[in-house]
C-alpha cells in the first residue's frame, strides 16, 4: 500500500510515502537489518514482472525530471538529488537483487544524465550532475558485465571516465579504471587490466581519497601476483596497508575499501604466489569481515579462493563444501565473477571427478546454471 502512489505508481524512493513509512519503522525501533530486508522485498516484488523502472524516482521527481528532459535550463538541484539517490539505492542492491533487476532499475536514471548533460542546464549543476554521471556509468558498466554484454560495458566505462576527466577529481577518475580493470581482467585479459589498473594507480595517487589510493595499490598487487610477479605484488601490498593506516578525517570514499577487502587480496596474491595455508588463512578471515549483504557477491569470490587454497593443500573434499555455498551465493545474485572463479575451482577438482561428493557438486552446478 505505501509503495504505491496515489495514482497507483510505484514509488519507493526518497520523498515517497515507502521511504516515509521505512523511516517511520526506524523511529519506532525496528532494526535496520530488518528494514533492509523489507525494502528488497518490496524492490523485488516490483521487478518480478519486468516493470518498476521508475520504481526508485519519487513521483515529485518523476514529474521535475520529465520536464528538466523537455527543457534542460529548468533542471534544479532537486531533480540532481533524485537521480544520484536512484543510483545509490541501485549500488545498495548489489548482491540482495540479481544484476538484471539492478541493470533494469539503473537504466532510466543513466539515460537522464545523458540527456540533461548534453542540454543547458544551470551552470551551478554541471558538477554535482557529472558525479552521478560518473557513478551512474561506472555502476551501469559493471552490470553490462555481469549480464555477458561486453560491448556496452566498455562503452559505459569510457563515458564514465570521460566524464571524471571533465569532473578534475583524481580518486574518481581512479575508481572508474579500477572497476574496468576488473571487468577487463575476466572479459579480456591480464595484461590489458594490468594497463588500466596502472592509470588507476597513477590517479589515486593525486587523488583525495586514501582508501582509494589503497584499493587502488591491492588491485595492483593481485594482478602482478597473478603475472607472476612476487616482488611488485608485495611492494604494492605494502603500499596498500599504509594507505588503510594513513589517517584522513574528510576521506571523500570512506566506505569503498576496508581492511576485510585488503585481506582477500593478500589471500589471492599468497595463492598464486606464495604459502597456500597463509592463503586460506587471508581468506578466511576475509569471508568473516564480509557479512554485509551489499559484500555477499565479494563474499563468494573470497570463499571460492578459499575453497582452491584447500585443494592445493590437499583437502578437496571440505573445499566442495565451501564450493556449494558459493553455488547458492553465485545463483542467486547472477554475478559472472563467482560464476568464473567457479568454473576455476571445478577444474581443479577434476582428480576427484569420479567421487560422490564432485557428483554432488556438480548437480548442485547443473540445477544452479543450467550448465
Amino acid at each position: 500500500m505505501y509503495a504505491r502512489s496515489p495514482a497507483g505508481c510505484l514509488a519507493l524512493g526518497a520523498g515517497s510515502d515507502f521511504a516515509e513509512y521505512l523511516h517511520a519503522l526506524g523511529l519506532l525501533g525496528e532494526s535496520e537489518r530488518r528494514i533492509a530486508e523489507l525494502r528488497t522485498l518490496v524492490l523485488r516484488t516490483a521487478t518480478d514482472t519486468g516493470g518498476g523502472m521508475l520504481a526508485l524516482l519519487s513521483p515529485g521527481i518523476q514529474t521535475r525530471l520529465s520536464t528538466a528532459i523537455e527543457a534542460p535550463a529548468h533542471a534544479d538541484e532537486e531533480t540532481t538529488a533524485g537521480l544520484a539517490s536512484v543510483v545509490t539505492e541501485v549500488n545498495a542492491e548489489v548482491g540482495s537483487l540479481p544484476m538484471v533487476r539492478l541493470q533494469l532499475l539503473l537504466t532510466p536514471a543513466v539515460e537522464a544524465t545523458r540527456r540533461l548533460l548534453a542540454g543547458p542546464v544551470p551552470e551551478p549543476l554541471v558538477p554535482r550532475l557529472r558525479e552521478v554521471a560518473v557513478a551512474a556509468c561506472t555502476l551501469a558498466g559493471r552490470l553490462a558485465f555481469e549480464t555477458r554484454d561486453d560491448t556496452a560495458s566498455r562503452a559505459l566505462y569510457m563515458e564514465a571516465a570521460q566524464q571524471a576527466r571533465l569532473l578534475a577529481l583524481p580518486w574518481q577518475q581512479a575508481s572508474v579504471h579500477m572497476s574496468h580493470a576488473l571487468v577487463t581482467l575476466y572479459s579480456t585479459g591480464l595484461a590489458d587490466a594490468r594497463r588500466l589498473v596502472q592509470h588507476a594507480v597513477w590517479s589515486a595517487r593525486t587523488g583525495e581519497s586514501t582508501r582509494v589510493r589503497a584499493r587502488a595499490h591491492a588491485l595492483q598487487a593481485e594482478l602482478e601476483a597473478r603475472a607472476g610477479h612476487k616482488r611488485q605484488a608485495q611492494d604494492a601490498l605494502d603500499l596498500a596497508w599504509y594507505d588503510m593506516q594513513t589517517e584522513q578525517v574528510e576521506d571523500p570514499a570512506p566506505a569503498s575499501f576496508s581492511p576485510g577487502h585488503l585481506r582477500g587480496f593478500e589471500g589471492v596474491c599468497e595463492l598464486h604466489i606464495g604459502d597456500a595455508h597463509v592463503a586460506h588463512d587471508r581468506f578466511e578471515r576475509s569471508a568473516q569481515a564480509l557479512a554485509a549483504p551489499r559484500e555477499q557477491v565479494q563474499r563468494a569470490i573470497v570463499t571460492t579462493d578459499q575453497a582452491l587454497a584447500r585443494i592445493r593443500l590437499g583437502d578437496p573434499r571440505a573445499a566442495t563444501d565451501l564450493l556449494h555455498d558459493c553455488v547458492s551465493a553465485a545463483s542467486s545474485t547472477g554475478g559472472r565473477v563467482p560464476a568464473i572463479r567457479l568454473r576455476q575451482a571445478r577444474r581443479e577438482l577434476r582428480p576427484w571427478r569420479g567421487e560422490d561428493w564432485v557428483a554432488d557438486l556438480d548437480d548442485h552446478l547443473l540445477d544452479a546454471f543450467g550448465t
